[in-house]
């Protein structure tokens, strides 16, 4: 019979230090990892859901405010409001303000949305915009994330079917669970190459519907920014389906600022900037980007500018005026000059910024109703605001106002 082994003290050494590296590993993989430099504080349930205002109010004054740098616009879902500064994400009652939840990384916000009742969130590491996390709006609940290549700066947008994550070089569309169903533009490493129809393009704008993404790029060596279509859920995500494709005519070489105002089932609207001969226009396009037709502007139309899709129209404020146009053929309706921002429905009316408060505009007309007055630190442009309840939500720069 064989004796039995033993273990020495140089295995028990050999062990102990197999433990200590283990454990060392550990620390530093927990210290290092997202978790450990992630705070979620949910709330137990979400908050009553909001009434819808049944008349515009006679008097509005702040009742409370929250810094929101990573936002453009106020932000409502899930009943709640939510802002984002540096890297927190935090729910507020829209009523008094105070937090219902707070979410936190130690990364900086590239951009915050709201989508489907939930809030998207984009984070920023070594490899640009590319951590993204969906919660839930009213609770704050951890939802969907992925991660994936993307530029160091993005706009973040929802069109109510998807969410857009446009940067410089390359775009990306996702659907509610964070699934991507589009890639487009730049391509790292590509494991198929030769997907993408062009390279070397700069992304200038894009905006989607349930059918159809729009994008304007400038591609070298072509006097104008070119308009493509394609299908914004395509068989395979890494290869664009274009419906089509074209340079717009119309443009003098060299003229920038072309935007895409909005795009509404398969029809997309842009703004046309001035050139030699022709003045600022938009123009329509079909399902393949072909032009349908122009209307020529009456006012003139600034760097500055803000687009918002509030209940019927879609408004557009140029750096001084409203141009409304309706959501479903984005045919312009009416102007209103004057404007702070873009504005939103509410009972019914277009409330929009003004200097000395805000204007209620008749929403079929355009007519002034009447203003309510409301005092604010600045009255320089853009104000974007939301509608939350009886709430009014305004955005001044790098903060969110609540009025009520």
């Amino acid at each position: 019979m064989l004796a039995p082994e033993r273990r020495s003290r140089a295995d028990l050494v050999v062990a102990a230090g197999i433990a200590l590296a283990v454990l060392v590993a550990f620390t530093v993989v927990w210290l290092r990892s997202d978790a450990r430099n992630t705070i979620s504080v949910t709330a137990a349930a979400p908050p009553p859901a909001l009434a819808t205002a049944q008349a515009v109010p006679q008097t509005l004054s702040p009742a409370w405010e929250s810094p929101s740098s990573a936002t453009t616009a106020p932000l409502s879902a899930g009943s709640a409001v939510v802002t984002a500064e540096g890297g927190d994400v935090v729910g507020h009652d829209a009523v008094s303000g105070a937090e219902l939840w707070r979410y936190h990384r130690n990364l900086a916000l590239c951009g915050v949305t709201a989508a489907w009742e939930k809030i998207v969130a984009v984070y920023r590491d070594d490899r640009g915009c590319s951590q993204v996390t969906e919660l839930d709006g009213g609770t704050g609940r951890r939802l969907a994330e992925r991660t994936s290549d993307a530029d160091p700066e993005v706009t973040v947008k929802s069109d109510g079917t998807y969410v857009s994550s446009l940067g410089d070089s390359r775009l990306e569309l996702w659907r509610s669970d964070l699934v991507r169903t589009v890639e487009y533009g730049r391509v790292d490493a590509p494991v198929n190459p030769g997907k993408q129809p062009r390279s070397g393009c700069e992304l200038v704008d894009a905006d989607s519907s349930s059918s159809r993404l729009s994008v304007l790029e400038r591609c070298p060596g072509e006097v104008a920014d070119r308009l493509t279509v394609m299908n914004p859920s395509p068989k395979d995500n890494q290869e664009p389906e274009e419906y089509g494709s074209s340079v717009l005519a119309g443009i003098d070489a060299g003229v920038e600022g072309a935007r895409i105002l909005g795009v509404s089932g398969e029809t997309t609207s842009v703004y046309l900037p001035e050139g030699r001969i022709n003045g600022p226009r938009i123009g329509w396009f079909d399902g393949t980007g072909n032009a349908l037709s122009e209307y020529v502007l009456p006012v003139q139309v600034s760097s500055d500018q803000a687009t918002e899709t509030s209940g019927s129209v879609v408004t557009w404020w140029t750096g001084t005026d409203v141009v409304t146009l309706g959501a479903s053929d984005l045919a312009p309706r009416w102007t209103f000059p004057g404007a702070l921002g873009p504005g939103a429905v509410m009972a019914g009316n277009l409330l929009v910024p003004v200097d000395s408060g805000i204007a209620v505009l008749d929403l079929s007309s355009g007519a002034l109703v009447r203003t309510i007055p409301v005092a604010r630190d600045s009255e320089s442009g853009p104000i974007t605001t939301t509608v939350a309840g009886e709430i009014v939500l305004e955005q001044h720069g790098d903060r969110v106002v609540a009025l009520s």
